[in-house]
């Protein structure tokens, strides 16, 4: 298993959606899960989100590789660097990926770059409560639990 993170582009995003498959844990309301899983892949959509990325001065994404294929992406979001603090997110493609420990490896790749490349103090990550796989992911790569709220699981993992 040997996942890489490559800057996200235009190509990669759309390679991402193509394919991708909304994982019912990350929803709240059964509705807006089907709302979501019934648009598919629309590239005018694609390329609007992609866009909307693109403007976003405080955000990194990386598509997550395995074999030449896009898996997953990683990002690094509300980076500020005046306090040193970054927020991890991360969504694999579907469950063809998951439980494998790719999503583990990328966000230990991220959580690298964001202490080692971006000089972060601190990198903070937020769940669903019910999203046990992301909970387990954080919780093993170190991430310290600190408080849930309004149906979400904060944590927080600070540089040594």
């Amino acid at each position: 298993m040997s996942v890489e993170l490559v800057k996200m582009t235009r190509g990669l995003f759309h390679e991402l959606f193509r394919g991708f498959e909304y994982d019912p844990v990350m929803f709240t309301d059964p509705a807006a899960y089907e709302r979501a899983r019934s648009l598919g892949y629309d590239a005018e959509r694609v390329d609007a989100h992609f866009e909307k990325r693109l403007r976003a001065k405080d955000r990194l994404s990386f598509a997550i590789m395995l074999d030449g294929n896009v898996i997953g992406e990683v990002v690094l979001k509300n980076i500020d660097n005046a306090t040193g603090v970054c927020e991890l997110g991360v969504h694999l493609k579907n469950d063809a990926v998951k439980n494998k420990g790719y999503g583990a490896e990328a966000e230990r790749l991220a959580v690298e770059y964001a202490f080692n490349e971006l000089g972060m103090n601190a990198v903070k990550a937020d769940t669903l409560i019910q999203n046990s796989r992301s909970r387990h992911v954080l919780d093993k790569l170190g991430f310290r639990f600190v408080e849930e709220r309004d149906g979400f699981a904060y944590y927080e993992l600070k540089k040594e």
